[in-house]
């Protein structure tokens, strides 16, 4: 979409965003509203929004809100849809990177940019339940891997926006304080995962390169549909492949957060080998031998190809 911005090239507004840091600072666009300062959770911050503020909504009259797995969590659940149902309703789909791996956005009012839960008077219909880079804004933060290491952390920023008078208010707290009082500590732990394996999908791993359809289709049901990814876990295609006892699936398929956590495990199993669900005995006899078959195939394939050049150079020196 000609309105959204390039989630490669732009750092985001606010909300955990992966990033990757090869070396030194990042660089931000001459127009960019991040201040590229980074904050610790003990700086302080002169940030407030209320009602009375002649800005206010003007930030939601101009949405570009990325949204996260926990973020249609929250929603679907507040609004009484199925994940499927609230994907297709309230939001709009659009690439992470250049690989086609699936994002999804905010729905906008129909013809313009306005959040689709904007309420003039009110404002925020869903408020309680806002996404993740709402409750952020005027802050952001970025999941930064430093050169060199495996670890991502987060590094928090000020976002300044020509509009927003929320930095003129006479109130100071602190980076830690701030996120408390936004609620977005439960966020950032149920979505760090998910940011992680964008984190390593773009920057190394055994599947780089163009991923297959089925792994951007594991990708968007991990991530965006958590009602699919229960009836899966439920179905035979998951419990005649994986260790996991009928009582403990039981238990995750009953919460949200759970299914969504495992979901994460999941896809980081599937597409970085990181095993943390056990596969059953037969799975794995089954696999080491559709491996062996694979390979065999592969040999007997390449064999054929080297018999039938050495034909072909043969008939040639017959027909000299």
């Amino acid at each position: 979409m000609s309105n959204t911005r390039n989630p490669i090239n732009d750092p985001p507004a606010a909300g955990l965003a992966p990033v990757t840091r090869i070396e030194g600072a990042f660089e931000l666009p001459d127009a960019s509203p991040v201040q590229p300062h980074e904050l610790t959770l003990d700086d302080t911050v002169q940030f407030r929004c209320h009602p009375g503020i002649a800005c206010f909504n003007a930030c939601c009259r101009n949405s570009d809100v990325t949204l996260t797995p926990y973020d249609i969590v929250r929603l679907k659940r507040r609004l009484n849809l199925t994940s499927d149902a609230f994907v297709a309703r309230y939001t709009t789909p659009f690439e992470l990177d250049f690989h086609g791996m699936p994002g999804l956005k905010l729905a906008t009012r129909p013809g313009g940019r306005a959040c689709c839960f904007l309420d003039e008077q009110r404002g925020c219909t869903v408020y309680q339940d806002r996404p993740v880079a709402c409750r952020y804004y005027a802050l952001g933060v970025m999941g930064i891997r430093e050169k060199g290491t495996a670890v991502v952390k987060d590094r928090y920023f000020t976002v300044k926006e020509p509009h927003c008078l929320g930095h003129d208010e006479p109130q100071t707290q602190t980076v830690a304080a701030y996120r408390q009082d936004q609620g977005v500590e439960q966020y950032d732990a149920m979505n760090r995962p998910w940011r992680d394996i964008i984190i390593k999908k773009r920057s190394g791993g055994p599947t780089v390169g163009a991923p297959s359809q089925r792994s951007l289709q594991l990708f968007d049901m991990c991530s965006y549909d958590v009602d699919s990814f229960k009836r899966f876990m439920q179905s035979p295609s998951f419990t005649e492949v994986f260790d996991v006892a009928d009582e403990d699936i039981a238990a995750i398929v009953a919460s949200d957060e759970d299914t969504l956590a495992f979901a994460m495990r999941f896809m980081a199993q599937v597409l970085f080998a990181e095993h943390s669900i056990p596969l059953r005995a037969a799975a794995r006899e089954r696999r080491i031998d559709e491996r062996q078959a694979r390979m065999q195939a592969a040999r007997q394939r390449h064999q054929a190809e080297r018999d039938a050049q050495r034909d072909v150079y043969a008939q040639a020196g017959e027909d000299d």
